[in-house]
């Protein structure tokens, strides 16, 4: 996971050497040669170091010897010369002008040239009195786009996605095992409870050395800044904007700590009341009797627990969202984990936009164990991606029948099907029906109007041949709000016809969210958790999904792809 978060900071910066270069008018050939090193590095699951050190760096798709030379020039010295006089020659409020969602290279140079905008604050002001209308073609609608973006921008640096967070949060907990000292280590807060974005992370510590974890810690060179340091506790700033915490107790008290840090505060107030009728009290350093001052709990989270009365409650339910009433009435539910799942309903190959041969995804589903596996790539009209025409789709399905006696593993052949305008799908029935398994998914007209959207999606649930609704509210956390749709009439719909849906784990989809996926569930809709795997590195990120079903209360029963596989088949093809 170190490795991981090194990637992710070379290819950012190669993001902004596209944009910067962008900017300045270089050629498109070299701007996108940095994007596609960027995406290189991005889906690399291995340390971009190690395939330094052994020379590899030029082997890897998009990276020739000049960028390979950036590479290793960051890993040596933790910069880019070039990026650093790139930089230079713009203010530095005017990069922050890139982040936005919508707003192009050139168009931050028009503005920064002609109105002198610098910075986020300066577009928003100029935007809100509707001078930027008529400067680089901006009219009204693009004034109302550009602040609704900067919306989302400052959204994001409140909050950070959880992919993100638990990368950081991960090669910090490695870091500091490496170095020594570190006796029991855990992440707490937010990122325990698998919340979709987080505003800090907690790290939790044992051990009999606190001030050289302490000072490992203050020192890591991913530190831009102390914001508060003693003897058992320091907090700082990371290079990417997140605040960690880090808290070095005492072993007898690490269960009340991990139980009090991971919250959520609503929760912990609850237990606290529980306690306190009880003549107890509980704080981060242990369960106490109140009338003798001594710590009866405190070593584990179960004994924090168990002192009240009640069963260890999972941290994805700890939201105070019914699950103190349920643990006091023995209804805990059993919550779906990843060695439930037998298979991914939602994958794709180099068919259309995926970036891998059909054969690779079938061996690494098979390598995971997987009982079954989809090829799902996308239809027609998503031309973006190169969606199939049906006598493409037909040669894929035939391919994939060809290539089954070679695998263990069970090849489905599905599609990830456009749902058209008007709620028709993007093939006629008859190619649908050739295939194990359909998914119906939204990939245009996304301002449609909330009756027009929920009768398109409802048209699209009554068709037989589809069998599960994929990221059903199409948002892309940070960059792209949900759809206006009524959810509850798409799922009182899909309970009438039989169907499915999504939440897709997808770190920039996570969607269904946990609140919608508990509602569907609650109706009693199959819950898909898939991947929606464009690169094969992506079939990790199942837990990020099964994390939003575990909030989400939902059980491995609830769930379609922990059925055998003879069981999905006949729920998806009945009679067949």
């Amino acid at each position: 996971m170190i490795g991981l978060v090194k990637n992710f900071e070379i290819a950012r910066l190669f993001y902004e050497m596209a944009s910067l270069l962008e900017v300045k008018g270089e050629s498109a050939f070299r701007v996108r040669a940095y994007q596609r090193a960027a995406q290189t590095l991005e889906t690399l699951t291995e340390d971009v170091a190690a395939i330094a050190t052994r020379g590899g760096l030029q082997k890897l798709p998009g990276i020739g010897k000049d960028l390979a030379g950036r590479i290793d020039e960051y890993l040596k010295t933790g910069s880019m010369t070039q990026l650093d006089r790139l930089r230079a020659e713009f203010p530095p409020g005017f990069l922050t002008l890139l982040d936005l969602q919508g707003l192009g290279p050139r168009t931050a140079k028009l503005l920064h040239e002609q109105l002198g905008v610098d910075s986020i604050d300066r577009l928003e002001t100029l935007c809100r009195d509707k001078q930027l209308i008529g400067v680089a073609g901006i009219k009204e609608k693009t004034c109302e786009n550009i602040l609704k973006s900067i919306e989302r921008w400052k959204a994001r640096r409140a909050r950070m996605p959880l992919f993100q967070a638990r990368a950081i949060a991960a090669q910090i907990v490695d870091t500091l095992r490496a170095h020594g000292g570190v006796e029991r280590i855990e992440i707490a807060g937010s990122l325990r409870r698998m919340r979709e974005t987080v505003r800090d992370v907690d790290l939790l510590v044992t051990s009999t050395e606190p001030g050289r974890v302490i000072g490992t810690f203050t020192a890591l060179p991913s530190v831009t800044e102390i914001v508060a340091r003693g003897d058992t506790k320091a907090s700082v700033r990371h290079q990417s904007g997140l605040q960690v915490d880090l808290r070095v107790v005492e072993p007898d008290a690490f269960g009340a700590a991990l139980q009090y840090f991971t919250g959520s505060r609503d929760h912990n107030v609850r237990v606290r009341e529980i306690a306190s009728r009880m003549k107890l009290r509980i704080s981060e350093y242990g369960v106490f009797d109140e009338t003798s001052g001594r710590r009866i709990a405190g070593a584990t989270e179960e004994d924090v627990y168990g002192a009240i009365g009640l069963p260890w409650i999972p941290p994805e339910l700890r939201e105070a969202g019914g699950e103190i009433e349920a643990a006091r009435a023995g209804r805990l539910p059993e919550l779906v984990t990843t060695r439930h799942l037998r298979g991914d309903l939602h994958a794709h190959t180099n068919w259309t936009d995926g970036h891998h041969p059909l054969e690779a995804l079938i061996e690494a589903a098979e390598r995971r164990g997987y009982e079954y596996v989809i090829v799902s790539d996308h239809s027609k009209s998503t031309a973006i991606a190169g969606g199939l025409s049906a006598e493409e789709l037909r040669r894929q399905v035939a391919m994939i029948r060809a290539l089954q006696p070679r695998y263990r593993i069970r090849i489905l052949a599905g599609c990830e099907c456009d749902i058209l305008a008007d709620g028709a799908m993007d093939f006629p029935d008859d190619v649908l029906a050739e295939l194990d398994l359909v998914l119906a998914a939204v990939h245009s007209r996304f301002k449609q109007s909330r009756e027009e959207m929920t009768t398109r999606i409802v048209r699209a649930l009554a068709n037989p041949w589809v069998n599960i609704l994929a990221h059903p509210t199409g948002r892309r956390l940070g960059t792209r709000e949900p759809y206006d749709v009524d959810l509850e009439a798409v799922f009182a719909a899909a309970r009438t016809h039989g169907k499915a849906v999504e939440i897709n784990s997808s770190p920039e989809r996570m969607d269904l969210g946990d609140v919608h996926a508990r509602r569907a569930a609650e109706l009693g809709l199959p819950i898909a958790i898939d991947t929606d795997t464009h690169y094969l590195s992506e079939l990790d990120h199942v837990d990020l999904g099964v994390g939003i079903a575990r909030r989400a209360w939902i059980t491995p029963g609830q769930v379609l792809n922990a059925r055998p596989l003879d069981d999905l088949l006949q729920w998806a093809r009945p009679g067949r």
